[in-house]
């Protein structure tokens, strides 16, 4: 082989590996927009709209006494519709949004799929759905905790319940914080009931 031969022989293979760079970043900067413009839509993608409704209030009605901490402290009955074919557990969240830090009053999750409703009194009398696990509550207990709000403007107390695509690999006595960590990629669809509860003396 000649010098000259020699030396274009580099060249060429030095440029053929520039080229071949270039090429990989430039798909590289595809694939990267193609999943970041997926992830965006699924973001901004709605979730379906759990019917959530109750034998033991109305929404946006006053929930009785029974169900409180002035009474025998039941956890009110809840039953919903329209869930999703791929659902595999539901997750519920009753929360105080009118109380200093969001109180969180009930936390329930790994509800099976085949479930659509929760009885009256099921948290306390130890009649949740077989499988289910409760988390802990702000009250410091696991299970439900009835409204227990002070004397003057009524509080609202929200039962939100999610569809969740996977079964969660949480112990029983999970805080909110956890639970929600967990179902943040999992949700295929969610929905709540409002009750409102007024104390008019401590």
């Amino acid at each position: 082989m000649n010098p000259e031969m020699r030396m274009v022989q580099p060249y060429r293979r030095a440029k053929t590996i520039c080229a071949l760079t270039i090429i990989f970043f430039c798909c590289s900067l595809i694939l990267a927009a193609l999943w970041l413009r997926q992830a965006a839509t699924a973001q901004a993608q709605p979730h379906v709209i759990l019917r959530i409704q109750s034998s033991s209030f109305s929404n946006g009605g006053a929930i009785p006494r029974r169900y409180t901490c002035d009474g025998s402290n039941d956890s009110p009955n809840l039953h919903w519709l329209s869930v999703p074919a791929e659902t595999k557990s539901f997750a519920l969240v009753m929360s105080d949004p009118d109380a200093p830090m969001n109180f969180t009053h009930w936390i329930a999750y790994n509800i099976p799929a085949s479930a659509h409703e929760l009885a009256e009194g099921a948290s306390a009398h130890a009649a949740m759905p077989r499988g289910s696990a409760e988390g802990t509550n702000s009250f410091g207990r696991s299970g439900y905790g009835g409204p227990c709000p002070p004397a003057g403007k009524p509080h609202h107390y929200v039962f939100r319940l999610y569809a969740l695509d996977v079964r969660l690999g949480l112990p029983p006595g999970v805080a909110r914080e956890q639970l929600e960590s967990a179902i943040s990629r999992h949700v295929l669809a969610e929905g709540q009931i409002v009750g409102i509860y007024q104390r008019t003396t401590e």
